[in-house]
């Protein structure tokens, strides 16, 4: 089937809104680029084949004048909520058929969101920070992670680890896994040096290998005991920062029964924490300050959490914390032009919340764009961009269900990573057939599958 580009309207060009425009362009749609600030549309136009237009997302002329009545999706990704809000408002109003998204960031709405999506019809309302803190909570519960992302509502995990230099993996083919270890789990793709492989089973690995796995939360963590790793959760975090990411990520984090010590510049951002975390240390100073960070104990924390709104202070406190502790560090990064870069720098786990934003708004549009057979349920970006990680809902029966996985003619630089059956794991081989009803998991590294039969050659 012939897939045919949606017209979308994106109001806000800052980094997110650019972020979408590139990745939505290159995927075949038409995009329509609203902001007031000329100098980003002028920046915009020469990096891009979208269109742009000045103005404001919530004029009702300048609406119109973006086509917003043949329009298929409206995303309002300003710097303010209540924009965004209000943009998504009028244009549901203009034209009731539209799927609309709002990036909110407030956590006084936060509560608020099944009211605002039921009450002015917006179709998705996303919060970059808090979804960025519950990245951060998953891998302050599992230290030995880099990164993790879940699928299947939770059921499946991706994780990615670094292969110590002594490991007993050093030196494995990926098949030794399955005779040796577990034959639970999927390996996806390894990362060394600035090579990257969708590997087989006749891979081997070497020590400082990233790799990244899929299974079950149990089959993983037996997997990484199995292996060398350790699995508990930390027992304390030391967060610097005291913005929007730092009360969602201590909320979560104290409901789990981890200590948290937040240092934060602000007196009255420390007054305002101390009033809605009572259980959180709050400790009002310059977390740049090394001596500070001394008396605050980081040499002793088990983990770091580096939150400023300034990408090189975040840098900065977790390359310090690595050299002064063995805290597990984790770093938010808001910029997403260097990220090669940063990924050279060694900092451990580093989570982009803008990353984030897009990878959740494109799933989304690609869903609206599928067959109504298969519909993109979540997407990730894996491998330094290189690969995406796609999990399919099967919506009824189509030229890959019913047919045992060796029988299908599938692309090559494919990997079904699991098919999730009745609430059942699979980790599938030859003789798993995908059903109706069926979550399916790929992993490939080609761009913009917007069904699950793109799989076939």
């Amino acid at each position: 089937m012939k897939k045919v580009g949606l017209k979308i309207i994106i109001v806000g060009a800052g980094k997110v809104g650019r972020t979408l425009a590139v990745r939505l362009t290159d995927e075949g749609h038409d995009i329509i680029m609203i902001d007031k600030a000329e100098e980003r549309l002028e920046d915009l136009q020469k990096n891009t084949d979208c269109m742009t237009l000045q103005g404001s997302g919530s004029s009702h002329d300048t609406l119109e004048e973006a086509g917003l009545a043949e329009a298929d999706l409206f995303i309002a990704v300003t710097d303010s909520d209540e924009l965004n809000l209000l943009c998504c408002t009028i244009a549901k109003q203009f034209n009731p058929g539209l799927s609309t998204i709002a990036r909110v960031r407030d956590p006084d709405y936060g509560n608020e969101i099944p009211y605002l999506r039921n009450k002015l019809g917006i179709d998705m309302i996303i919060n970059p920070e808090f979804e960025a803190a519950v990245e951060a909570a998953r891998l302050l519960l599992l230290p030995a992670a880099i990164s993790i992302n879940t699928f299947a509502h939770g059921s499946a995990e991706l994780i990615k680890i670094k292969l110590p230099e002594d490991n007993m993996l050093d030196g494995k083919d990926i098949a030794y896994l399955g005779k040796h270890i577990t034959n639970n789990l999927v390996i996806v793709g390894v990362e060394r040096g600035d090579e990257v492989t969708i590997p087989n089973g006749s891979f081997v690995l070497k020590g400082g290998d990233v790799i990244s796995f899929v299974s079950s939360r149990k089959v993983c963590l037996q997997f990484l005991k199995a292996i060398g790793f350790n699995t508990r959760a930390v027992h304390d975090t030391m967060i610097i920062g005291g913005g929007k990411s730092a009360f969602y990520l201590a909320d979560q984090l104290i409901r789990s029964g981890i200590d948290v010590r937040i240092i934060e510049k602000s007196e009255d951002r420390c007054e305002y924490l101390s009033t809605v975390l009572p259980k959180a240390n709050i400790l009002n100073g310059d977390g740049i300050d090394v001596d500070f960070l001394e008396e605050a104990g980081i040499a002793d924390v088990e983990s770091l959490v580096a939150l400023t709104g300034i990408d090189e202070e975040n840098i900065m406190l977790t390359l310090h914390a690595k050299r002064v502790s063995n805290a597990k560090v984790v770093t938010k990064i808001n910029r997403i032009a260097f990220t090669q870069v940063i990924s050279s720098l060694n900092l451990g786990s580093v989570i982009y919340p803008k990353y984030i934003t897009a990878e959740t708004i494109i799933s989304y549009v690609r869903a609206k764009q599928a067959s109504i057979g298969s519909n993109v349920e979540v997407m990730y970006q894996l491998l330094d961009g290189n690969a995406e990680a796609i999990e399919f809902k099967v919506k009824e029966e189509s030229s890959v269900t019913g047919i045992p996985l060796k029988d299908l003619n599938i692309k090559s630089d494919v990997i079904i990573s699991f098919i999730s059956h009745n609430g059942k794991l699979i980790i599938p081989t030859g003789n798993d057939v995908i059903s109706e009803g069926d979550n399916v998991m790929i992993v490939t590294t080609q761009k913009g599958f917007t069904e699950l039969q793109d799989i076939m050659r």
